[in-house]
């Protein structure tokens, strides 16, 4: 039976082929390498002015087209990508066979975390281009990543005395056993050894609690120091940061991400800021679920003239009366008279007066009806009734109440909207966990490659590849033709400056020819 037969690997090989004939001329590295040369990586942050003296450095553009191509891939550790620069063709392509080490690439991503962020709201800019960013519906949510800190590596204050007093008991044990031993000396010696690990150990442990003190936070954490210990979902709990993201409903395409420690309740009014930032549109229906229902977030929202669609949450068991018919949501507000009427018909009245809570200002509602009326037990427990209390931001609350019946349908949408690039990074690929470690910035570099990579990929699966080469071909010619005005204009000045008078002359046709040359030459490398 007969065999494909492959080349005997010591045959010599007559006519040698370059990289790029190895590489088709469809394939989506293509892109990847075009797309970081159509960005002005100096207007991002990227460093590109290194001391001469020392050993050259590696160009942001080579290190960026390496992390995106990883990150398309699945491949986000720095070893790995140091790696693949050795043994993947596509990669030795990409960044003309540059072999650097998992130290510089992983230093790339740790300090340029800003600058990422823009490349991100790059990929933002290419959608609005082809028309892919609707921009009148978009939907907000958070996902928890993994820190690399477990659980065991995270305190905070009850957990601290906890461990303090098992060490205690452990050593009131021990010193009651030492001072039990009949003269072994062996014995003796065993006893004082845990001792004195306990003794270390409650050290620690006391340090930890000066350091939650003095940080003024509820929680510590020792491998990833910013990460938190954060509800997952009912009972379950990981040290983790949540992602923010916001994004258009159009095509599902992120638009704007924060990468934050806190929970949901003060996140919505900084997210549609900026999303009415990005898509420049006043005319916004904003989607969000019951976790960032809060009064100041919704009056945020509807003072920049959006449209919010939030969800309610259940009214706290303790916030109910005996009868859920007599909770404050049955009383009827009249805004002419500024009072509320229950529903037994009874009329609710304000001194005016402005209280201060703990983060809100707000009214007092109340009437004498209650001491006489006949269902003040299922209606409140307090002993001279029922007392209403109305927010400054009770009117926003109400009005989002109103949208969110007006427009339920468009309020299901929400999920299918936001949760689609959730899925895609969380479970297809595998992105669950930050792999960075040492603070927000560092997660926040992490997070904007991967949303960066998402958002390259939906654009080539809806563009194409044809479309999207020619839109990245034509910035680059426009950046080409900046560099080469600058550089034209540098070089004039630069012989005004230093060539006297009486010799501009003769050597005005060599300092012409030698910037044509350059002109090309910076052209054809850029």
């Amino acid at each position: 039976m007969k065999f494909i037969q492959g080349i005997p690997r010591s045959q010599a090989v007559l006519f040698a082929t370059c990289l790029d004939d190895a590489i088709e001329a469809d394939h989506e590295i293509r892109l990847i390498d075009a797309f970081v040369d159509s960005l002005k990586l100096a207007e991002y942050g990227f460093k590109l002015d290194h001391v001469e003296n020392g050993r050259p450095a590696y160009h942001p553009a080579t290190l960026l087209k390496l992390f995106i191509y990883g990150y398309l891939n699945r491949i986000r550790s720095s070893r790995q990508l140091e790696k693949e620069c050795k043994r993947n063709i596509e990669i030795m392509w990409l960044i003309n066979s540059l072999q650097p080490d998992h130290n510089t690439i992983a230093n790339f991503r740790k300090d340029n975390a800003k600058a990422i962020k823009k490349v991100f709201r790059t990929t933002v800019q290419v959608a609005k281009h082809f028309e892919l960013i609707g921009g009148s519906l978009p939907a907000g949510d958070s996902t928890r990543l993994r820190a690399q800190n477990s659980k065991k590596n995270n305190f905070n204050e009850k957990k601290i005395q906890r461990h303090l007093a098992y060490i205690e008991r452990r050593l009131e044990e021990y010193t009651k056993a030492l001072s039990e031993t009949d003269g072994d000396v062996e014995e003796r010696q065993k006893i004082e050894e845990k001792i004195a690990s306990h003794q270390q150990r409650r050290q620690g442990y006391e340090q930890l609690e000066k350091e939650l003190k003095a940080s003024g936070e509820n929680q510590i954490s020792l491998s990833d120091p910013e990460s938190r210990l954060i509800m997952i979902r009912a009972n379950i709990s990981e040290v983790a940061y949540n992602i923010q993201t916001t994004v258009d409903a159009q095509h599902c395409l992120p638009i704007d991400y924060q990468v934050t420690n806190q929970n949901d309740a003060k996140a919505m009014g900084r997210m549609v800021r900026r999303a009415k930032s990005i898509v420049g549109n006043s005319d916004v229906t904003v989607l969000f679920d019951k976790g960032y229902h809060t009064g100041s977030e919704l009056a945020v929202a509807q003072g920049l003239g959006m449209t919010t669609l939030v969800a309610i949450p259940a009214v706290p068991r303790t916030s109910q009366s005996p009868d859920p018919a007599y909770n404050v949501a049955c009383f009827q507000y009249d805004e002419a008279m500024d009072t509320y009427q229950c529903p037994e018909g009874h009329t609710l009245a304000t001194n005016g007066n402005w209280y201060n809570g703990e983060k809100y200002r707000f009214k007092q509602y109340k009437t004498s009806a209650c001491q006489s009326c006949r269902v003040k037990s299922l209606c409140s427990t307090a002993r001279y009734g029922k007392i209403v209390q109305r927010s400054e931001y009770t009117p926003a609350v109400e009005q989002n109440k109103k949208w969110l019946m007006e427009n339920y349908q468009l309020y299901k949408q929400r999920q299918a909207i936001v949760e689609h690039p959730f899925g895609t990074i969380k479970r297809q690929w595998g992105f669950d966990y930050i792999l960075t470690k040492k603070g927000m910035q560092r997660a926040s570099a992490d997070v904007g490659f991967i949303f960066t990579a998402y958002n390259l990929r939906r654009i080539i699966n809806i563009i194409g590849f044809k479309a999207l080469m020619a839109y990245f071909n034509a910035c680059i010619a426009k950046i080409a033709c900046y560099l080469s005005s600058c550089l034209s204009s540098r070089t004039l000045s630069h012989f005004r400056n230093l060539v006297s008078f009486q010799f501009r002359r003769s050597i005005i046709f060599l300092s012409f020819t030698l910037l044509l040359k350059s002109n090309l030459k910076a052209a054809s490398s850029f």
